[in-house]
């Protein structure tokens, strides 16, 4: 096989054509930094092209203009909602409440404040990676100053019901943070409707570059920079714009087409019914109501064969895919995702996502489904883990 099937698009995404023409413009002849716009004509140019892309993005999540900071990316967006929000906070509230399954710069985030004296309740999940709803509005009090879930899940794909969530914040007064970097723009967002006051997004897993995301946050909510270096975005995020990706970010958004995420959900259903049809002992992790997942995404476990292997061996075989289990996370410790859902470890560590992008195909999915089959019953075949008949 000379080509490889790239199935690991929930961690990034292959750049659009458009996207990297549209990007190329700003790095060969407009590189003039936005801030300039008051000495030279090339500065306008460059600032318009930036206004132009906040402007796309605004309208396709229902905001204002002023409401979103660009920043580097997904991980940026996340540590300036917790920790912008936690500063702002300082001296007046001191709690913040988040989930068990949440991407790793929120998940570390909280941990950071909470070892710099912040309280942080930590939500559990069900077996398929749902929020307690109830739980959540029993933990948030008084001193609660953000509630931070996530819109979808990186690992499983949990689609959470965040209008409820974000509904109970605002019944409670609270500033509510969703992490939509994986459910954007596959999953159209209305944060009126929805009631989110602070939400990140990321271009690179839309079929946009690395290097360029977005808080979205709503007037008039108490959060302050983090890093420092210029009044730019609004004085909340210092240092210049990445104006060449913040365009490709925006026009990853303009290319974006309801019919892509038709196509990768019929990839992704395909794939399944090969693989649960012709390979034995193996379980769906997450939503087993496939329209409460990422369109994208499959995740499931073979028993008695350790994911990492698998990994290994379809590499080999020119297909990539990722596990959470063992060396691929650079722990010895299992997905702590899986662990929430309550999963024993030997699922945990057997764990395989599958994740499609719109430049998949229907002949990619018969070629991954066979070499899965193979790959799994020859390591059950030099196993020393047996089926128990």
């Amino acid at each position: 096989m000379t080509k490889t099937i790239y199935l690991d698009n929930a961690a990034s995404t292959k750049v659009d054509e458009a996207v990297i023409e549209a990007m190329a413009e700003f790095m060969k002849n407009n590189y003039a930094v936005a801030s300039s716009q008051f000495s030279h004509r090339p500065g306008i140019l460059v600032k318009e092209a930036l206004d132009n892309s906040r402007n796309t993005l605004a309208k396709a999540i229902g905001a204002k203009d002023e409401e979103i900071i660009f920043t580097s990316g997904g991980t940026e967006a996340n540590n300036l909602a917790l920790f912008g929000t936690a500063k702002a906070a300082a001296g007046k509230k001191n709690h913040l409440i988040t989930t068990k399954i949440e991407h790793r710069s929120v998940k570390d985030s909280a941990a950071e404040l909470e070892r710099s004296g912040m309280r942080v309740s930590y939500l559990d999940v069900d077996s398929e990676g749902f929020v307690n709803l109830n739980q959540l509005a029993d933990k948030i009090d008084d001193s609660t100053f953000l509630v931070s879930v996530q819109f979808a899940n990186q690992e499983v794909g949990t689609i959470q019901n965040i209008e409820k969530i974000g509904k109970i914040c605002k019944e409670r007064g609270v500033i509510f943070h969703t992490d939509a970097a994986l459910s954007f723009p596959s999953i159209p967002i209305d944060v009126n409707r929805l009631n989110i006051d602070l939400a990140t997004f990321s271009a690179h897993k839309m079929h946009g570059p690395k290097g360029a995301g977005a808080l979205y946050v709503r007037n008039k909510t108490a959060i302050k920079k983090i890093m420092m270096g210029g009044f730019n975005e609004f004085n909340l995020r210092g240092g210049t714009e990445n104006v060449p990706a913040i365009v490709g970010f925006a026009e990853a958004v303009k290319r974006f087409k309801r019919e892509d995420t038709d196509k990768v959900r019929k990839l992704r259903d395909a794939l399944w019914r090969r693989i649960s049809e012709s390979v034995e002992d193996v379980n769906i992790n997450g939503p087993k109501d496939f329209s409460k997942r990422l369109a994208g995404n499959l995740n499931c476990s073979f028993d008695r064969v350790e994911g990492e292997s698998i990994v290994l061996h379809m590499d080999m075989k020119g297909i990539a895919v990722i596990t959470g289990s063992a060396c691929f996370s650079r722990s010895l410790e299992p997905s702590y995702v899986m662990m929430a859902l309550g999963f024993s470890h030997e699922r945990a560590h057997s764990s395989i996502r599958y994740s499609f992008g719109k430049f998949n195909s229907e002949d990619e999915v018969e070629i991954v489904a066979e070499v899965t089959k193979e790959v799994v019953e020859r390591l059950r075949e030099i196993s020393p883990v047996k089926k128990v008949i």
